[in-house]
């Protein structure tokens, strides 16, 4: 294989991840769309959801928004009644944000058509497809990593 073609198919390869990450993210944004929410508020109400009260930095470096933002998404949920913040009792600089039982109920009643939105833009690949892919990327990703 000549060095053109090895760089034709990395070249390839960032093309097709590209768009399919686009695709795929399409359909779960339109879902998230759909209940009112944008895709940061919900994967904020997301972290929660699956992990409980946290403490507002870690919110934020799990969806990958900075501090700032993560200030202004947790406002809008408060406003919206979804979330409420609450003060560290050990550490007073260090503020979590949790989900309001009108959140907890909000986040179980959409999250099972919001799977089902997942499943739908992910299903043109088998079961086994899936784990195959699951496995490359997580390998390409390590990859990259460790050549940064």
């Amino acid at each position: 294989m000549t060095d053109t073609q090895q760089r034709n198919e990395s070249l390839d390869l960032l093309i097709a991840l590209s768009r399919s990450y686009n695709w795929v993210t399409a359909h779960v944004n339109r879902d998230i769309r759909r209940h009112g929410l944008n895709p940061t508020e919900f994967g904020v109400l997301e972290v929660l959801f699956h992990k409980g009260p946290q403490p507002l930095q870690q919110i934020g470096e799990k969806i990958l928004i900075s501090s700032g933002n993560i200030t202004y998404v947790v406002d809008k949920l408060e406003k919206k009644k979804l979330l409420v913040r609450k003060p560290c009792a050990e550490d007073r600089r260090v503020i979590y944000a949790e989900l309001t039982d009108q959140g907890k109920q909000f986040l179980a009643d959409i999250f099972p058509s919001h799977k089902e939105a997942i499943e739908k833009a992910v299903s043109g690949l088998t079961a086994e497809e899936k784990q195959q892919a699951i496995a490359l990327l997580k390998k390409l990703g390590r990859a990259a990593q460790e050549r940064f």
